[in-house]
């Protein structure tokens, strides 16, 4: 493994972060995704396989771009093209007990990834199995290539999903196709993704990036206060009851109205202009 060259801010052990991003060639004659993070996952050697160390790093970058007022969307991808992230650091979970599981805190980071408020968007190509899978459910929108396999094996190896996969893939296929995948452990491909609703988009393999940035821009253009209050509570319909949701809805929409971009936004529809939002 080699190490991040010190001189580089933005580069960690892991994880290389690429803020703006620079845009695909598709949205020329820009050079630079203005508002949008690229963070990358970089363990090429173990097909990007998630070590405790890799996912606290991983948090630390989200939490800091989440706090840059600069930024407005991230898109998370795994170097090279074999793999977003082949699944946990299986020789780092084979030494762990139940015991030293519950009394250690190296599963927090899943809760502080959960946690990011700016709109992420999973770029997937090649393998997203076991850990890797449940990382790419946890974004909010899911770019494919069609060279990308998702699924949850961890039952062949005697364990069940931990962080998150028995209750995201459910709630992204339903509990029937979730119970087959996950008590069988197969995978499935891009297309079969796509059909179940795992996945935003499907397309071809060496655009996946590119495809996830152009949608990351498109986001990155909107209000950034309106953009995150939407996202709360579309999240939110997954795991409150209906009256609940529309009871937060309404407030989160009321909200919105104490604000700046409100104004401006109704103030430029109705003169007819581009509207300028300042996220405030």
């Amino acid at each position: 493994m080699t190490d991040a060259d010190p001189a580089d801010p933005a580069a960690g052990r892991y994880i290389r972060v690429t803020m703006p991003a620079v845009a695909p060639a598709s949205m020329a004659p820009a050079d630079l995704v203005t508002g949008v993070a690229l963070v990358t996952i970089h363990r090429p050697e173990a097909l990007n396989a998630l070590s405790f160390d890799l996912l606290r790093e991983l948090a630390d970058a989200l939490e800091v771009l989440d706090a840059d007022p600069t930024c407005r969307a991230i898109v998370l991808t795994g170097a090279g093209t074999r793999a977003f992230a082949a699944g946990a650091d299986i020789r780092e979970l084979a030494r762990q007990t139940a015991a030293s599981l519950a009394a250690g805190h190296d599963f927090d980071a899943w809760g502080r990834i959960d946690a990011i408020g700016l709109p992420l968007i999973a770029a997937v190509r090649g393998f997203a199995l076991g850990g890797g899978c449940e990382l790419a459910l946890a974004c909010d929108m899911l770019i494919a290539g069609d060279d990308a396999q998702f699924g949850q094996p961890e039952i062949k190896l005697g364990v069940m999903p931990g962080a998150g996969g028995t209750q995201r893939l459910t709630r992204a296929i339903g509990a029937p196709r979730a119970m087959e995948l996950i008590l069988t452990g197969r995978t499935m491909g891009a297309d079969e993704a796509l059909g179940a609703g795992l996945v935003t988009k499907v397309v071809p393999a060496a655009t996946t990036v590119d495809a996830a940035l152009e949608l990351a821009a498109r986001i990155a253009a909107m209000p950034p206060l309106a953009v995150r209050a939407a996202k709360d509570s579309v999240r939110a319909a997954a795991e409150l009851p209906l009256a609940s949701g529309l009871a937060a809805e309404r407030q989160a929409f009321f909200a919105l109205f104490d604000s700046h971009d409100q104004r401006e936004g109704m103030a430029a529809f109705i003169e007819k202009r581009p509207a300028v939002w300042t996220g405030s």
